[in-house]
């Protein structure tokens, strides 16, 4: 090493004209062309705003893909590998969680700069965040309606809202376990929002005070737990953003803004999950 340079080995490959390079596999020419600022002039701080949600999107479509893999595995009774695949979205959600500190150094004065030529585009539709919703078991068929314009993510909601979530499969898998359930656990109507059942929380408070005997669903009901406690991490780390950056105005897209986002605070995935913890050792 001289002159503080590396010299470059001589197998390290330096023609592409004939070979795959690292930017034609990932397709960067694509990638990194696809942010567009439509502020005029154009303001500095909207290329973070646009890269923020780009990432996030990429990410999204990264939890879907393993969303999907930890629902097929469930349905095979492969419970280590569907753990081992929340595993994966758990940290996923971290990520996700810590990018709003990005975006968070946009000051309230630096965005109403640009905020209004934004138009009604908005957060709120995210196709593949309601997926993700969807498939967590946060059904709402509503939803669907804002994505009349968008053929392709109609379908895929549409498609999602038919099929059972990973928390319906959770379930299946617990009875072909041999776990007793509610035979309306095991028929209900998949395109709703799972709701609170009492039976299956005894099921889970029995797992809770037996993890020796039943110590897999034990570990799988904590990573589930993990799963929804990240989602509502990242759902409150949105409504701080929000709140510091907009205060309480009204969103783009028409919500009511930070009001609408911490009503979704209320929205539960696994409700018996967290319900069993009032009841365990009491008698």
């Amino acid at each position: 090493m001289d002159k503080n340079t590396r010299d470059l080995e001589p197998e390290i490959e330096r023609d592409f004209s004939q070979k795959m390079s690292y930017g034609s596999y990932l397709g960067l020419g694509d990638l990194l062309a696809a942010q567009h600022p439509v502020s005029k002039p154009e303001h500095h701080d909207e290329m973070l705003f646009i890269i923020q949600h780009q990432t996030s999107e990429l990410w999204l479509k990264l939890v879907l893909h393993e969303l999907r893999a930890v629902r097929a595995r469930l349905m095979a009774d492969d419970l280590r590998a569907a753990m081992k695949g929340i595993a994966r979205i758990k940290h996923i959600q971290r990520s996700l969680t810590e990018q709003w500190s990005v975006l968070a150094t946009l000051t309230p004065s630096e965005y109403a700069e640009f905020r209004g030529d934004l138009g009604a585009s908005s957060g709120f539709q995210s196709y593949q965040y309601r997926a993700v919703e969807f498939l967590l078991g946060n059904k709402n068929a509503g939803m669907i309606e804002v994505f009349a314009a968008d053929p392709q993510a109609q379908a895929l909601l549409e498609e999602l809202l038919g099929q059972t979530s990973i928390y319906d499969e959770f379930i299946r898998a617990l009875h072909r376990m041999g776990y007793t359930l509610a035979p309306e656990l095991l028929e209900r109507d998949i395109t709703q929002a799972h709701v609170f059942d009492e039976s299956l929380m005894q099921v889970f408070r029995h797992v809770y005070e037996n993890p020796a005997e039943n110590w897999d669903i034990y570990e799988a009901c904590e990573e589930l737990v993990d799963l929804e406690d990240n989602f509502q991490l990242w759902r409150f780390r949105h409504l701080l953003t929000v709140q510091r950056t907009i205060g309480m105005k009204r969103g783009t897209g028409g919500s009511s803004g930070a009001g609408f986002l911490k009503r979704a605070l209320d929205l539960t995935f696994f409700p018996e999950l967290y319900a069993v913890r009032t009841e365990i050792g009491q008698r």
